[in-house]
């Protein structure tokens, strides 16, 4: 009877450290920084785990090979604003996440939490 409780007691605090682990990850971001280009793709991805999911196409100078940034979004306002801006030039807010330990999250480590539409 007292291996049982033992037991238990090692499966709770398993599941809350983990879950402060979660917790930790989603509060602090390892940096934060904008980035600007046209928003190419937003959609929302997964089997289980529905999340938005972007990728905007940085462009540094005329005739120079565009670079992807690819980015997950957690809030609905965002979203829809994300939606609303499809083709159009951005400039994305976010905050990267380091060690995130699911995807139900997000796929990507870098969160948008503010959108520009710019001309």
């Amino acid at each position: 009877m007292k291996f049982i409780g033992v037991l238990i007691g090692l499966v709770a605090a398993a599941i809350l450290a983990f879950l402060a682990y979660v917790w930790i990850t989603l509060s602090w971001s390892y940096s934060e920084g904008e980035r600007a280009g046209f928003l190419q793709k937003f959609s929302t991805r997964g089997w289980i785990c529905k999340t938005w999911e972007g990728e905007i196409l940085l462009t540094s100078m005329p005739g120079a090979i565009p670079e992807k940034f690819e980015f997950s979004v957690r809030e609905p306002e965002v979203a829809r604003q994300l939606t609303a801006a499809i083709g159009k030039r951005v400039v994305l807010s976010y905050a990267q996440h380091k060690g995130v330990p699911t995807s139900c999250f997000g796929e990507t480590e870098y969160y948008v939490t503010k959108v520009q539409v710019t001309q």
